[in-house]
């Protein structure tokens, strides 16, 4: 289905006071991807945050890594104010990432749950990839298409999310070395399907949908969920991946 930003954005921003304490898939993401980028280097000239929402990566970053500029970007202008609890002097670029104009080369593009709401993840990565030092890492998290499969079979509801060897192929394809890639899957149980909806709500994840469920939707949810799964579950299928770009890395058209 295609992602509208604007319905992102706002959703989003809905949901950025519940968002730390309900976010347990995307901090165990982050905490994995930070442990497997320590590993390969700690220190960077010049890092970019694409998605820093309340700042849950961003506090990753400040306790693990070293470095001298930290850039941080979100479609939601009130990330700035987390972001600053975080990094005082940190630099923000508000707007879409695919948009973002800077001279400044980056060592380090990092991100954390974000990529799969981007419909081309090539055209993306050609744009990052300009931003980048020759040698420089991106290292990100999203989610295979097993994300979420309830929600898929009972409702249709689904981005477009590509599997970890789709990922691998797009960056290779592209001049990257793949340094670490991985998948796993986790399981949330709730007590019943409205409680999975509300958890969703607070993630900002019902921007999967803009359109606004009524009660009698949300009601045949539930009823539809139950009568396919006799315990309330929600999958989350994340994958971490950390590239280097080569030194000649290959354009591709956006077409």
């Amino acid at each position: 289905m295609p992602v509208d930003f604007k319905h992102v954005k706002k959703q989003f921003e809905k949901s950025m006071a519940d968002y730390d304490n309900n976010a347990v898939v995307q901090e165990l993401m982050a905490s994995k991807m930070m442990g497997e980028l320590c590993k390969i280097s700690p220190e960077y000239e010049n890092i970019l945050e694409i998605g820093t929402g309340t700042g849950l990566l961003t506090k990753y970053i400040v306790r693990n890594l070293k470095y001298k500029h930290y850039y941080g970007n979100d479609i939601v202008e009130k990330s700035k104010e987390y972001v600053k609890k975080v990094i005082p002097q940190a630099d923000f670029i508000y707007g879409n990432a695919m948009k973002i104009k800077r001279d400044r080369k980056f060592d380090l593009i990092i991100s954390n749950a974000v990529f799969q709401w981007f419909e081309n993840f090539e055209k993306l990565l050609n744009i990052l990839s300009c931003m980048m030092m020759p040698d420089g890492i991106i290292a990100f998290s999203t989610f295979s298409p097993e994300n979420f499969q309830e929600i898929s079979n009972v409702s249709g509801l689904s981005l477009n999310y590509k599997s970890k060897d789709e990922l691998v192929c797009i960056l290779n394809k592209l001049g990257f070395e793949v340094l670490y890639a991985d998948g796993f899957c986790k399981e949330l149980k709730f007590n019943n399907p409205l409680e999975m909806l509300v958890h969703l709500k607070k993630t900002g994840v019902n921007s999967l949908s803009d359109k606004i469920w009524s009660l009698k939707h949300i009601k045949g949810f539930c009823e539809k969920y139950n009568e396919k799964y006799p315990q309330t579950v929600l999958t989350y299928s994340p994958i971490v991946i950390i590239a280097r770009l080569n030194a000649n890395p290959v354009k591709v058209s956006d077409n």
